[in-house]
């Protein structure tokens, strides 16, 4: 525990999410006071047992009800916060348009910007995505991985509805701070594919196809591959850009390795043993997918990354920070394996 953090108070956006559950408990394992935020505190009772599970909170933790898509509440939560984590993001599941995504992505972050300034915070650390940092034109076997000085053009075909919310959220975060002008800075995290240790009962979006190829619902993989971090790395560097003073203006990439559905479907195959049983090692043919895209929204949104294989550097927060990536295997066996311990496949 950090001494000399115990008088400081961060709030975090969205601690109900699988991102947001993790931070708020390293932050209380280090001795931050923690204020979160969740939609309805309906959800309280929940989110203070799977934080309670990690870590006694002591009286540190609040908990308040706050909308992206509303202004009540904000400045609530924001108040008396030395800084801010906003990790909170609407996810794209099921059927949607794209301002289902882009109003509550665009329209949330301003409200948190808002209230921080407001609240007098020291910096806000905003969770992005790599798909916010895609290079223009097809990416192919042995290009040069690319790094968080890219920015994804948003009229290139390909870019799903997810990458367009989160890209001009970030956007509009930049551009709010430097006509904000003040003391408050920014800094912004951009991970790939979050893996890594279960907390609770809900399935968080990013673990939902590992839980779907355990349960045998994937009889046959398409040929998509993702780079991958571990949550508690994730975690690791929100907080690194938190508090380094270098890490203010500047954009992380946060991610490992790259691999292919076929190397997780071994992967688990391997270590699981019995348990990953229903796990399927066959390979859907591409025209096949792309058939099942035309009924399927979420599939809809992966077509254009079939056969596509992206590496990113992280070596600014190496060099910045002093952040290290633990293997992308390591995170995907530790989802596996809390999927299956808490009963969820």
């Amino acid at each position: 525990m950090r001494k000399d953090s115990k008088a400081e108070t961060v709030l975090v956006t969205g601690g109900s999410g699988y991102l947001g559950g993790w931070t708020v408990v390293a932050l209380l394992k280090q001795g931050y006071r923690v204020r979160t935020t969740v939609r309805s505190l309906a959800r309280e009772s929940a989110l203070r047992a799977d934080i309670g599970r990690q870590v006694d909170p002591e009286d540190r933790l609040s908990v308040f009800a706050a909308n992206l898509l509303a202004d009540e509440g904000w400045a609530r939560a924001a108040e008396g916060a030395d800084f801010i984590l906003h990790t909170a993001s609407p996810m794209a599941v099921g059927e949607f348009k794209d301002q289902d995504l882009i109003r509550p992505a665009r329209e949330g972050t301003l409200r948190v910007l808002k209230a921080g300034a407001k609240a007098g915070v020291k910096r806000v650390v905003m969770t992005s995505t790599l798909m916010a940092a895609l290079p223009s034109g097809p990416p192919g076997d042995g290009a040069p991985p690319t790094d968080e000085t890219v920015w994804t053009d948003l009229t290139q075909k390909g870019v799903n509805h997810y990458a367009h919310s989160k890209t001009l959220a970030e956007q509009d975060a930049w551009a709010f701070v430097k006509q904000a002008g003040g003391a408050m800075t920014l800094s912004t995290v951009l991970p790939s594919v979050i893996q890594g240790p279960v907390m609770g009962q809900d399935v968080s979006g990013s673990l939902e196809m590992l839980a779907r190829m355990l349960r045998g619902q994937m009889s046959r993989l398409p040929r998509l591959g993702f780079t991958i971090v571990d949550v508690r790395d994730l975690v690791d560097l929100h907080l690194k850009a938190m508090t380094a003073p270098e890490a203010a203006g500047q954009r992380f990439a946060a991610t490992s390795d790259f691999l292919w559905l076929s190397d997780v479907a071994r992967l688990l195959r391997e270590h699981l043993g019995a348990r990953a049983a229903k796990v399927s090692t066959r390979m859907a043919p591409d025209l096949l997918v792309r058939f099942g895209a035309l009924f399927d929204p979420e599939l809809r949104q992966l077509v254009s990354n079939l056969g596509v294989r992206r590496e990113f550097s992280t070596a600014k927060a190496a060099r910045l920070l002093g952040w290290r990536a633990r293997p992308a295997a390591e995170a995907v066996l530790a989802s596996a394996e809390g999927l299956v311990r808490e009963g969820l496949v």
